[in-house]
Order: structure tokens, then C-alpha cells, then sequence
């Protein structure tokens, strides 16, 4: 059996005026979409901003996610380039039992799969107990995996490597591992992928369509009809328009202004995106209150 299976989030980080986590906040934002029907969450993963938080926000967080309702729900992204402190981050969540995590080979430096599988080596090895699911984002770090990659880590660390996120989606269609789970990055695969023997996904945009992408998924185990895949589709697909986590903070800063906070380089969309966005989305009768009940 998979041991990651269903609809998650990347889950979006919330920030104070000063640009400060606010713990609280982002802890409430990742509780509310598993209500919303998220079976869990990944926390500090792309979507999250990971890259631009502090190490010491991202401790403090781990600290009060410990005592979360959902603790057992959440996926670790660690979000850094540094193999120590990877390494190091990854020993304050082991202390909090946190044991799940999303890691993503550095970004910037060019590398092929001998050199990604020491890297995930070298981490094992500090943490052989830990449960890693690749992350698969050429997009973002520069390096895309390959199926051969993907089967020697597996085969070396059947225990440790558990899963991918695959947003590169060069992997969903041709991966097949026994009791390994495949995850693609986007809502419009996740019926594919399903078909394909695929375990679920793991997306930005289950921040806004978990209660979709809830009902596809059990929908397609209940072996019943397929009502509202196109419609998730077509919300994913408006997002995809603009930079994701742009798009996410502006629809939620809608009806709460503390997610108009971002980190710099990044920003929310511009009054025209804005009114072009949320238009898009009222075409298709889709809104928070919509979204919630699907």
C-alpha cells in the first residue's frame, strides 16, 4: 500500500504587514483546506514560499505544528539548497516526530542523477528513518529526474523514498513501482493520472479546489460518474494564467487582506489581473463559498 495517497495542498504561507510569518494564521490556512476535503498537506513547499522564509520561522512553526489536530497529515518541505541544513532542519522535525518530508535537489548548480542520488544518499544516511518524497520541478531548481533515477533511489532505499511530486510530468505516465507513490503537481492530472495507477496529487491550487478535487478523486475509488472534473480543470487552468502563488494570495486577500503579504521577489497580481482573474472564475460560478461545497 502507498503511503501517500489522495488530494494535497502545498500550502500557502501567511505573512504579517512586516513581512513576518504569522504562525497562527498559516497553521489555521493549512488546518481549513484539510476541513475543506485536502486528505493533507505539505507545508514550506514552493507554493509556501520556502526558499524565501527564515530557517528560525520555519522551527518555530514545526514547534506549534507538533500540537496540530492534523499532525499526522502534514508532508515537511524543507525548501533549502544546503545539504547540512537540510540535514539540520530535518533533526528539529524528527524531534517534533514530524517523519514525512518533500525534498527537492538544490537549484542553480548543474548536476545529473549519479550526483541527485548522493545527495538523497547523504540525507538518508543522517536520517535512515526519515520518508521522502521526491520533489520533480525542473522549473524551479533546474534539474528534471529520470525514471531510471527514481527506480535506483528506490530500489536503494525502498524504506526512505516513498513518493514523488511530479510537476515536471515527464514521470506520472511512466513510473510504475510497487508501493511507491506518484503524485503529479496539477489538478488537470489528477483523473489521468488515476487511470494511470497514480496514488493522488500534490498542487497549488488544492488551496482554493480541495473540495473539487476531493470529490474526483472519491468519485473515481466509488467508481461513479465523473461530474465536476472539467470544472476543476478549468479553475486550474485560470490559475496557471499567473504566477500561482500570486494568483492564490490575491483570490484569498478577496475576503481577508493579510494575504495580500508576499515575499519579495514575489508580488500579488496587478488591479487588471486581479479584475481578469476573478472574473474568470465567476464565469465558471466558482467562488470561496462554491468551492467549499462541491
Amino acid at each position: 500500500m502507498s503511503k501517500i495517497n489522495g488530494v494535497y495542498a502545498a500550502a500557502m504561507s501567511v505573512l504579517n504587514d512586516d513581512l513576518t510569518l504569522n504562525i497562527n494564521r498559516s497553521i489555521n490556512h493549512a488546518e481549513m483546506i484539510i476541513d475543506q476535503g485536502c486528505h493533507g498537506v505539505a507545508i514550506f513547499g514552493s507554493t509556501g514560499q520556502a526558499q524565501l522564509i527564515s530557517i528560525s520561522e520555519k522551527i518555530n512553526l514545526f514547534n506549534q505544528l507538533s500540537t496540530s489536530k492534523y499532525k499526522e497529515k502534514y508532508i515537511i518541505g524543507t525548501g533549502l539548497n544546503s545539504l547540512s541544513e537540510t540535514i539540520n532542519l530535518m533533526s528539529v522535525a524528527r524531534s517534533l516526530n514530524f517523519k514525512k518530508f518533500l525534498i527537492m535537489p538544490p537549484a542553480f548548480y548543474k548536476y545529473d542523477d549519479n550526483n541527485v542520488i548522493n545527495f538523497y544518499t547523504k540525507i538518508i544516511e543522517a536520517h535512515p528513518e526519515c520518508e521522502i518524497v521526491l520533489y520533480n520541478f525542473e522549473k524551479l531548481c533546474g534539474y528534471k529526474f529520470s525514471v531510471e533515477c527514481v527506480q535506483e533511489l528506490v530500489k536503494r532505499f525502498p524504506d526512505q523514498i516513498i513518493g514523488v511530486k511530479d510537476s515536471s510530468y515527464n514521470l506520472f505516465e511512466n513510473l510504475e513501482i510497487d508501493n511507491f507513490s506518484v503524485l503529479p503537481g496539477s489538478e488537470s492530472k489528477l483523473l489521468k493520472g488515476l487511470e494511470l495507477g497514480c496514488t493522488g496529487i500534490i498542487t497549488a491550487t488544492c488551496n482554493v479546489t480541495s473540495a473539487l478535487a476531493r470529490k474526483v478523486y472519491d468519485d473515481f475509488l466509488q467508481k461513479k460518474e465523473q461530474t465536476v472534473n472539467q470544472k476543476l480543470c478549468d479553475v486550474r487552468n485560470i490559475f496557471e494564467k499567473y504566477n500561482l502563488i500570486s494568483g492564490l494570495h490575491t483570490y484569498y486577500s478577496k475576503n481577508d487582506i493579510i494575504y495580500k503579504n508576499v515575499l519579495p521577489p514575489l508580488s500579488i497580481l496587478n488591479s487588471k489581473e486581479e479584475k481578469e482573474l476573478m472574473g474568470n472564475l465567476e464565469k465558471l460560478n466558482f467562488s470561496r463559498k462554491s468551492a467549499m461545497v462541491a
